[in-house]
Formats: structure tokens, C-alpha cells, sequence
């Protein structure tokens, strides 16, 4: 696979596609990657990026992060910011899975505390955390109650007793997005979500632990402030998002702004998956509102399965969570839109940015950030494969180019179809245990999905992020026991 010819090298980590590439297009797509990443980028990639550039009302450009590789609509790893007032939102802009996030958890234990009860960690995580296709979680809510509680967010589990005040705090949005309106989600997805929080789901997803390595720390005084304070501290990182709750929504969406392009708008698009309506809209409004009803129940899925893991560590251990030092470092989303202040061509403006398998890192001062971080630059967690690792970054003052974007994982390479051809699930979990990493799966074939080799080399993927300036590494995260749907 190549670039398109009419790319032009910026700089060393930024590739440009300019407007003469294809009709229609309204600003040039820009790509993040070393020469070594791009050239391992799909072909549908550069279709999709130079395809969002089209979409109406966008400005400055059509962005792609270094871990970015087909999608829906959008590729993977895509960003657009859109003028509120002339352009629109797109459900391919944001993903079916909304909020699919990363959730990462300190604890003060050391792996050599941690080794001799590995097992019985995992093996109880998998009991209390359902994961897999159609898993339903403990929790019961009637309907209205559903509605409710999308409506309030992660609030809503300090009410219930899932949360402490302090999670809240170190939660993007403190895990409540305002302006969610449950009369704009159908029925149907109330139906779908009603039992699934506190589940993990099937795909990509999963719950991890990790061990931050003293070798592996590349900011010691960064890792100090966000909690990663001796060797072979033991994390956890949970990675999970809106479920079927959040699919229908899009699902929903998509097919309303597909007749209303028609039938109101005439709105056209190069593809069916880059559906869209006005952002001003009542079509664009009520999905917006829509959304953030996906995007406060995945805050709420993320924080009850932390509820979930303060139990069975508290249980293995015979201790108080708060004596095992159990505390999140953060929660971050990266499949959203959402309206943000930035500045374009010198005015501070408010826009619209679609982020869809991208994260949001803001920088050193960002009053949007908690206080604990106000100095520091948000911390970023990128997610890896369950046998490479994960990071944890800072969000720098740099990342402006890309109004405080960054990658958010290290990216697929290999179709999960060809990856379940090639790779048996049982044998891989076997040679993953030998290798020191303890897994439990719902599925053999969804192990094999989610094999290594399915997916980048995450040190790539978070050098040329670094190397762009759009977030820097503080500690690489290495897994020793895994829960996968």
C-alpha cells in the first residue's frame, strides 16, 4: 500500500493531501505518522481522511492521528472541527461504539505483591465484570430510570454508591456531559442498554493489569504527579464504551440524517457512512443530545466496573480499597463530539470537533483540566494489544496544531476475520501465560481477534505522537493479567 502521490511531506511527522487531490474537497487532509507509520497506512485511509475534508462547514483541516487505519466514514484515528453555525455532525464522525474510553486505576501494590494472587484476581474480576457478546451487567433499572441516569451521568453512581467524589474529579467532563436529553433516544436503545452496565462487551475491549517497570518510566517527575511513584507499581486499565446502547443510537441517527440529506437538506456526501445532518438542524440537534445520553452511560459502564474492581481487590487482599491505594488516575473518551473553545486564524471561537478513535490531550494551563493536573497537561492513556503494553502520556502545550488531539491506541493492521484464520484463541492464551500474562476470555475467536500481530507497533505509534508534539510519553505500561469479551 502506498500514499497517494500528491502527498506532500510537511515535516518529518506531518503529511499533507491537498485540496487539488479530489473534487470537493474544502481543506487539505493532514496525516500524523513517521515514514515508516504512513507507509503502512491502508488505502481506505487516505480515501476516508480526503473524504472528510468535503464534509460541509469544515475548517482548517481534515486530521488523521498516527495510529489511524480504516473505518466508518471516518478512518480510525480521525479529527474534524466544524463551524456550529454552517457546518454539521456526522454518527461516522464519532463511531457507533460512543465513548469507547480507557479508565486507568493506580494501586500501591508491586507486582511481586500482586504475582502470587494473579489468578484468583482475574479469575474473580471475570465473575463480577460480564464480558462478550449480550453479557449483561448486575445493576437493574426500570426504563425511566435508564433514562435518568443518562441524563446524569457517573452523578448518578454517587447516588447509588458506586463512586467516590474523587473519581468524578479526574473524569473527562467530570463523567457528566451537559445538555444529554433521553426523550431524543428511541426505544429501542433504551431496550439495548438497559442491562449492560457494568459490562465490558466483546471486540477490542478489555481489563488489564499492568505494571508500570522502572525501565519503562520516561518522565519520572510526570509519572510522580500522576500517581506512578515506586517499580513495578501495579495498574489496572479498563477499556470499554456505550455497548448496544450506544450502537443504536448511532444506528438510529444515521438513518434519519440519510432520508433528511434527502428529502430537507440536499446534502450529499462521497459515502453512505459519512451521513449527516446540519448541525443546527432539529435532525442534528436532537442526535447531539442523543449522543451525550451514550456518552454519560459509558462514563457510568467505566465507573461501576471500577465499583466492581475495588471489590475483588478488596476482597483478595482483605483489604480496604483506600488502604490498597486503589485511586484513578483518569478517564478519557475517544469517540465523541463535542463544542470546545479554540483558535483559528488568531479569534477564539466556539466549534464542533468530531473525534473518532482520537483522544483529547489538552496542555500545561487548560482550565478545563482538573487542579491536580492544571500544571502537569492531562494525562492520555493510550491502549495497546493485550500482549504489547499501553502508555500513559501528558497532553502538551504543542498539541494546539491539532486542537488538543491525540492518538488513542496503537491501531489495527490485519482484518479481525484474517487474524481469527491465522491465530488459534486457545493455543495464543496458552503461549500469552507461558510469556507471564494470565488471560480470560468469553470467546477463543475474539482472542484471536485482538492477537499482536493484528495490530501496530505501539512504540511507533507513540513515538511519532511524541515526535509531532502531540502528547509525551511517561511511562510505558506492561500487562501481566487480562479480561477480554
Amino acid at each position: 500500500m502506498a500514499a497517494p502521490q500528491a502527498i506532500k511531506k510537511i515535516s518529518d511527522t506531518i503529511w499533507e493531501i491537498p485540496t487539488s487531490y479530489k473534487p470537493g474537497m474544502k481543506v487539505p487532509a493532514r496525516i500524523y505518522a513517521t515514514e515508516k507509520l504512513l507507509e503502512k497506512m491502508d488505502d481506505g485511509l487516505f480515501e476516508q481522511i480526503t473524504n472528510v475534508s468535503t464534509l460541509p462547514g469544515i475548517l482548517s483541516h481534515a486530521y488523521c492521528m498516527p495510529d489511524g487505519h480504516w473505518g466508518y466514514g471516518f478512518p480510525i484515528g480521525g479529527m474534524a472541527v466544524m463551524d456550529p453555525q454552517t457546518g454539521v455532525i456526522s454518527p461516522g464522525g464519532i463511531g457507533f461504539d460512543i465513548n469507547c474510553g480507557v479508565r486507568l486505576i493506580r494501586t500501591s501494590l508491586t507486582c511481586e505483591e500482586v504475582k502470587p494472587l494473579l489468578k484468583q484476581l482475574v479469575n474473580k474480576l471475570f465473575e463480577r465484570v460480564p464480558a462478550g457478546v449480550g453479557c449483561k451487567g448486575f445493576i437493574r433499572t426500570s426504563k425511566d430510570e435508564f433514562c435518568e441516569l443518562v441524563e446524569q451521568g457517573a452523578n448518578w453512581c454517587i447516588k447509588k454508591g458506586y463512586a467516590e467524589e474523587e473519581d468524578l474529579e479526574v473524569t473527562e467532563e467530570n463523567g457528566n456531559i451537559s445538555g444529554a436529553d433521553a426523550s431524543k433516544i428511541s426505544s429501542k436503545a433504551v431496550d439495548r442498554g438497559l442491562h449492560q452496565i457494568g459490562t465490558l462487551g466483546s471486540g477490542n475491549h478489555y481489563l488489564e493489569i499492568q505494571v508500570a517497570r522502572e525501565e519503562n518510566i520516561f518522565d519520572r517527575e510526570l509519572a510522580k504527579a500522576f500517581g506512578i511513584t515506586f517499580p513495578d507499581q501495579v495498574v489496572i486499565m479498563l477499556h470499554c464504551g456505550s455497548r448496544g446502547f450506544g450502537h443504536q443510537v448511532a444506528t438510529d441517527y444515521l438513518h434519519i440524517f440519510l432520508d433528511a440529506m434527502k428529502t430537507k437538506y440536499n446534502l450529499k456526501t462521497p459515502e453512505r457512512e459519512l451521513a449527516c445532518a446540519p448541525f443546527q438542524s432539529p435532525e442534528g440537534q436532537d442526535y447531539f443530545a442523543a449522543m451525550k445520553c451514550a456518552i454519560n452511560m459509558s462514563y457510568i459502564n467505566r465507573q461501576v466496573i471500577f465499583h466492581r474492581i475495588r471489590e475483588v481487590f478488596s476482597e483478595v487482599f482483605h483489604k480496604d480499597p483506600a488502604d490498597l491505594g486503589l485511586h484513578q488516575i483518569y478517564d478519557i473518551a475517544h469517540n465523541t463530539a463535542m463544542l470546545e473553545r479554540h483558535e483559528i486564524d488568531g479569534v477564539d471561537r466556539e466549534v464542533l470537533v468530531h473525534r473518532k478513535g482520537a483522544t483529547r490531550a489538552l496542555g500545561p494551563g487548560a482550565n478545563e483540566l482538573p487542579s491536580v493536573y492544571r500544571e502537569t497537561g492531562q494525562p492520555v492513556i493510550i491502549g495497546g494489544s493485550m500482549e504489547t503494553g499501553s502508555y500513559l502520556l501528558a497532553g502538551m502545550k504543542s498539541g494546539v496544531q491539532t486542537f488538543y488531539t491525540t492518538a488513542h491506541g496503537s491501531g489495527r493492521t490485519m482484518s479481525r476475520r484474517k487474524a481469527k484464520k491465522m491465530y488459534n484463541g486457545k493455543k495464543l492464551r496458552h503461549d500469552l501465560e507461558n510469556r507471564g500474562i494470565y488471560i480470560r476470555t468469553a470467546s477463543y475467536s475474539g482472542l484471536a481477534e485482538e492477537v499482536g500481530q493484528a495490530y501496530k507497533n505501539i512504540d511507533d505509534v507513540v513515538e511519532a505522537t511524541e515526535q509531532a508534539g502531540l502528547s509525551k510519553r511517561v511511562v510505558r505500561l506492561v500487562p501481566i493479567g487480562n479480561i477480554k469479551g
